[in-house]
């Protein structure tokens, strides 16, 4: 199996922006998980969603780059998972500083 790490990862930027699609579409609070829900109520549920749909949606980029570049070599695609992965949730943190 050597482009296990490839397809793991492409198969997980698939299934988190397929959730950030869903999010965006029915704009519904209730498909954050309950742990999550109970810690913050925002005033406006539906420009929340969206707005965190977009920011979900930011941070696939990191595992679909890591698979394109896991093809080449695993090791360097884990370490731009990693890099990746904490820019884009940085940058998604902005993003959501303008929804209550």
């Amino acid at each position: 199996m050597e482009y296990g790490f490839s397809i793991l990862m492409a198969a997980f930027s698939v299934a988190l922006l397929i959730y950030a699609g869903l999010m965006a579409l029915f704009k519904n609070y209730r498909m954050i998980p309950l742990r999550a829900r109970v810690s913050f109520k925002p005033k406006n549920e539906k420009k929340y969603m969206i707005q965190l749909a977009k920011v979900i949606a930011l941070t696939t980029i990191s595992p679909a780059l890591s698979a394109l570049l896991g093809l080449w070599n695993p090791f360097v695609g884990l370490i731009v998972l990693i890099l990746a992965a904490i820019f884009f949730i940085s940058l998604g943190t902005k993003v959501m500083k303008n929804v209550k």
